[in-house]
């Protein structure tokens, strides 16, 4: 159904290039535009690192064609997805220009992570044929896509979104309402508020947050969702426990004062070597290769 399809993505930044990824290792063809020169030089070789790593054949990269034209880019697409950095004042001037030049029938997504599609969006004339699509990093090893249904995008245009990324290999999710944050990032950073939050009031060290979540319910979240878990310790305890922790639970509306005076003092993580933990340069490479090796093995495992 979509291996004659046409897609476009811009920008061959880490998302782009991994997005182009999925699609070309479908034998699907693929535009990727990016009007820097340095990023469409780099960016067959980031996808063929990626396929290297997985390991997958480099026949994919036959799909993948870079485009330094924007109109050239998006003019025959079936699907357009953006893949810009997180500012909306560009990915506004991006959708300007590709309304320009776009067929009248293309779908177009962005892969914001937390703007509201309606932000985004907002007044242009799409018809309806406008919709979140949210990655996560990186694109070609986590299944998930967030697919967020706007005021401005119809059931149609979500449907068909979805079935292009099931057909493609990824676990799309409709997301129903176009709130900030979506779905993913809104339960990741009330957790995030709280481990903060936490370590703010004296409660536990960072590298015991870190202990805690991975040692315990961290453990079953890859097969227990929290819904399921829920269900299963029955929603009777989970009223009892609610009853007694949630008027305790971190409700703060801006950051912590803890977060705040970190990023005024330079600590800003691994890219300074201090952030809540200290890091050498073994030691955020070691983080980075456990991660991409647990990401592989468990996209192998199944399939």
């Amino acid at each position: 159904m979509f291996s004659s399809s046409h897609i476009t993505v811009i920008g061959a930044g880490l998302m782009g290039c991994g997005i182009a990824q999925v699609f070309a290792s479908k034998a699907i063809q693929v535009t990727l535009y990016d009007p820097i020169e340095g990023a469409r030089q780099t960016a067959k070789q980031k996808i063929a690192a990626n396929l290297t790593a997985l390991p997958q054949s480099l026949s994919a990269l036959d799909f993948v064609h870079i485009s330094d034209n924007l109109e050239t880019a998006v003019a025959n697409a079936n699907f357009v997805i953006e893949a810009a950095p997180e500012k909306l004042p560009l990915k506004r001037k991006i959708f300007t220009d590709i309304l320009r030049f776009a067929r009248p029938d293309a779908i177009l997504a962005s892969n914001t992570s937390v703007i509201p599609i309606k932000d985004i969006f907002e007044g242009m004339d799409c018809n309806e044929r406008i919709v979140g699509c949210h990655w996560w990093n990186p694109p070609y090893l986590v299944p998930l896509v967030e697919v967020v249904q706007s005021e401005q995008s119809s059931l149609a245009t979500v449907e068909s979104m979805m079935s292009l990324l099931a057909f493609a290999g990824k676990k799309p999710v409709h997301i129903q309402k176009d709130v900030p944050g979506f779905v993913g990032n809104r339960m990741q950073h009330a957790l995030w508020r709280e481990a903060i939050a936490l370590i703010n009031d004296g409660v536990c060290t960072a590298e015991g947050i870190d202990t805690v979540v991975k040692n315990s319910f961290g453990l079953r979240m890859p097969v227990l969702g929290p819904i399921e878990n829920a269900d299963l310790v029955g929603l009777d305890l989970t009223l009892d426990i609610h009853n007694v922790i949630l008027a305790s639970i971190n409700r703060d509306t801006v950051p912590s004062d803890i977060l705040k005076s970190k990023v005024e003092k330079g600590e800003l993580g691994i890219k300074t070597g201090q952030g809540f933990i200290h890091w050498t340069d073994e030691s955020a490479q070691t983080l980075r290769e456990n991660l991409s090796k647990y990401l592989v093995n468990s996209v192998n495992s199944k399939g």
